[in-house]
Parts: C-alpha cells; sequence; structure tokens
C-alpha cells in the first residue's frame, strides 16, 4: 500500500510539472499568428498606469514583443536578456514590449502590483504591459512565458518575422549558441530575409 502511495505520488508531481513548464512545439502551438501575419494594435496598462500601444511608437521599424512575466524561472532566467536586447535594438528602431500573459487570481505572484515591484527591482527599461482579461496572448499564440515574437513595419501593416524563444538556452546564458531573435532582427535591419522565422519557446505554461 505504502508502494501504491509513493508511485501514486511521483505520477501526480509529473503530471504538475508537466503542466507548469513546457516546451512548446511550433508543430502543436495553439492557434494563433504565423510568421506571414499581420498582427493586430493593442491597448494595455503599462506598470506606470498608462495605456500602451503600439501604434505610439511612430518612429519604430517594428517589435520585440515578449510575452513574460514574474513567477515563472525560465522567465526570471531570461530578464536580463531581454533587457539586452531593448538596449542594443531600442534606439535601432526595434524597442521590446513586455507582456504579462498570466491570470493574477490564479497566480498572486503575477498580479500588477507585483509587476511594478519586479520591473523596479531588475530596472526594465521598456513597457511591462498586463494583458488583463488574457486577450492578446490567444491573438499572437503564445503558450509559453518567454515566448518572443519579432514584427515588422511594413505597408500591409506590422507583419510577424519571428516567432519563439529568445535564443537556444533557455536557463543558462553561458550555454547561449545562437540569438535567435537578435539574428532576426540583424537581418531585417541589413534588408535580408529572416532564415531561422520558427522555433521552440521553452518555459512555464500561461496561468489561466
Amino acid at each position: 500500500m505504502k508502494n501504491f502511495k509513493f508511485i501514486l505520488l511521483i505520477v501526480v508531481l509529473a503530471v504538475v510539472s508537466a503542466v507548469s513548464f513546457i516546451k512548446n512545439d511550433p508543430i502543436t502551438t495553439i492557434e494563433g499568428y504565423k510568421v506571414g501575419d499581420i498582427a493586430t494594435d493593442f491597448n494595455l496598462k503599462n506598470i506606470d498606469g498608462k495605456l500602451v500601444s503600439l501604434s505610439d511608437y511612430k518612429d519604430a521599424k517594428g517589435f520585440i514583443v515578449i510575452f513574460t512575466c514574474n513567477t515563472c524561472p525560465v522567465s526570471v532566467a531570461n530578464e536580463d536578456r531581454i533587457l539586452a536586447l531593448d538596449k542594443k535594438y531600442k534606439d535601432l528602431g526595434y524597442p521590446v514590449i513586455a507582456i504579462n500573459p498570466n491570470n493574477p487570481e490564479v497566480q498572486p505572484g503575477d498580479s500588477f502590483e507585483q509587476m511594478k515591484v519586479r520591473a523596479k527591482e531588475k530596472g526594465f527599461t521598456f513597457p511591462y504591459l498586463l494583458d488583463d482579461g488574457q486577450k492578446i496572448y490567444p491573438q499572437y499564440g503564445a503558450s509559453a512565458t518567454p515566448h518572443a515574437y519579432v514584427l515588422q513595419k511594413e505597408k500591409a501593416g506590422l507583419v510577424v518575422k519571428y516567432i519563439g524563444g529568445i535564443d537556444n538556452s533557455s536557463r543558462n546564458p553561458a550555454n547561449v549558441k545562437t540569438k535567435f531573435v537578435e539574428n532576426a532582427i540583424d537581418a531585417l535591419l541589413e534588408g535580408k530575409p529572416v532564415e531561422v522565422t520558427l522555433t521552440r519557446a521553452i518555459g512555464c505554461s500561461i496561468k489561466k
């Protein structure tokens, strides 16, 4: 009987882990934007209380939209990399726009107040928006935090050019060999096509 209870406990823990930490396979990703689609604008509240839309950025050439949060260990492991992306590309026309997709009633650590605390602690240089009502992340098809989207301003609108992970090492920056988001933006800045347009977003499941 004790062995049965122990095995049952192991199974439960495995299921919980699978739900809270996922590797998002691009083949089975939830419905949302695909590379080449036109992304619609949004109007979400920033940590300073002001509403932010992509249309506010008149001089931007595009955007690095990243769905992230306070509580996911993988998101936390990527915060310095997100800051570095904003520092490197904001003045080149590709600012970072971070969006917290989690439901704070399910994940209290991702409440708006806690977002403000975390942003201050880390010195975020980019907007950190709350997807209030969880209406935006399903449009994008985000299913993990962090999940990155590179958008390019074109005549047709904001065209999705890349979807996936920030780089090839979700947790340890020392193991980064390929910087997917940087490579995508560098190609766009040079007027070249993005070579790798879709990768796995490895992180925590979005709390609904």
